[in-house]
């Protein structure tokens, strides 16, 4: 089969990555791509936001498969739009795609599947949003209702702090915020194939979010992550499809819209037990970088199952004995403005440590040279026995890139490899 993937980052690239190992894909296009793609697939231009446009390539191309990876495509209706020009497509309808497009709307989805979540309000302006602080108290978590690219969320003990950002999404045009009760425990993320009807789970993984060492900062896009889990209850992924990924696709179906694609789930294992924290209509990145790092079944015919409503005729997924970590190298200024045009070398060098392979997000070229074209630039993935080696690897592989007053953090997978994670309601 030919498959295009629609996209720019390293999830994409990790994407693309798993498809061309697969011995049933025979061709693996990319639209836009990045240079690293570009090493495996053949790149395409193209609007990731036109529907009409990427509909139009797919058919040009004759694949038998498209990929949307990024969530804006998805909210925007890209998926319809390939979908109604006879091509099979991984990924939600529009409709669909607003379990990540609303925080308010997939509250209410939570609320009719009766799936655990945080207590929240749904608010429109700056009174409401007082309240909703007064009444759940300290620490205090402020969520942008619409897409912000990960970066949308505040949790913070400082009152004026939340207020504060509560008040910059609400600056913009129609958007609303959803305030929540502080969920503790340790976080996971796992992502579930959907056709529909059925699920499919993937492998648990856990993401760092902040900026710092520590947990500290501001939020990014996501500064690393690691898998499997060690300190993960046995039970956990069962536990996940039947108390919240299955029906959350069987609420989805009642109401019309049936989520095609993967629904990212991501949760807190707390004091009270499992609650969603959030939901994804897409590939989390960097999560991706480390579970597809892992998976030996052929992604291109999963993928094609899922699309085509036939998961259900897939056996179970067989996973490598091993473990994956991850850690982003970000541009200076990021999370803010990040630097961009700075020269990286290196990436050669640490692709052929053993173990180690590096996978391109915000890059692109200059005169021959590979220079940075976003925030986080590149995912640095190492794979070994055990999450000890495999972070030796994976940091064994930064430290060989140069990038100019680059980011990255210290810390990723290290509470997991020495033991310093508990689970307190499970």
């Amino acid at each position: 089969m030919q498959i295009l993937v629609v996209g720019t980052g390293a999830r994409e690239h990790a994407l693309v990555r798993a498809l061309a190992s697969d011995p049933e894909v025979t061709a693996v296009h990319a639209a836009p791509g990045n240079p690293g793609i570009g090493t495996l697939a053949q790149l395409h231009e193209v609007d990731a936001m036109d529907g009409a446009a990427v509909a139009a390539l797919a058919v040009r191309l004759g694949v038998d498969l498209v990929v949307v990876g990024p969530e804006a495509p998805l909210v925007a209706g890209v998926a319809d739009a390939v979908r109604a020009s006879g091509v099979a497509c991984f990924g939600p309808s529009g409709a669909a795609a607003q379990l990540e497009g609303s925080k308010a709307f997939a509250k209410e989805v939570m609320a009719a599947a009766g799936v655990p979540t945080a207590a929240s309000r749904t608010c429109d302006d700056l009174d409401q949003v007082a309240a909703a602080l007064t009444e759940f108290g300290a620490p205090h978590v402020v969520k942008d209702d619409g897409l912000a690219a990960g970066k949308g969320v505040v949790v913070t003990d400082d009152y004026d702090v939340a207020l504060e950002h509560a008040q910059a999404c609400l600056d913009q045009p129609g958007r609303r915020v959803v305030v929540e009760d502080y969920l503790d425990g340790p976080e996971v993320s796992l992502f579930v194939l959907c056709d529909g009807t059925d699920v499919v789970p993937l492998a648990p993984a856990q993401d760092f979010k902040r900026i710092g060492d520590g947990d500290v900062g501001l939020n990014t896009g996501g500064m690393g992550a690691y898998s499997p889990l060690p300190w993960a209850p046995p039970d956990l992924v069962d536990a996940i499809v039947t108390t919240v990924a299955q029906p959350t696709v069987d609420e989805m179906a009642r109401r019309g819209t049936p989520f095609v694609g993967v629904l990212y789930c991501g949760l807190a294992l707390t004091s009270c037990g499992l609650r969603v924290v959030g939901f994804n209509a897409r590939f989390g990145d960097p999560e991706t970088q480390v579970v597809l790092a892992r998976l030996t079944d052929g992604l291109g015919t999963l993928l094609l199952a899922a699309a085509t409503g036939h998961l259900a005729d897939h056996g179970p997924l067989t996973w490598e004995d091993a473990a994956a970590v991850t850690v982003v190298i970000a541009s200076a200024g990021y999370p803010g403005t990040p630097r961009t045009g700075d020269v990286i070398t290196g990436v050669a060098l640490a692709g052929a440590l053993d173990g180690v392979h590096v996978l391109h997000a915000g890059t692109t070229t200059r005169d021959g040279a590979l220079v940075s074209a976003g925030g986080r630039v590149l995912s640095v993935v190492g794979v070994a026995d055990d999450l000890l080696s495999a972070r030796a690897a994976a940091y064994a592989g930064v430290a060989t890139i140069h990038l100019a007053d680059s980011q990255h953090r210290s810390d990723i997978a290290a509470a997991a490899a020495e033991g310093r994670i508990t689970t307190p309601g499970l």
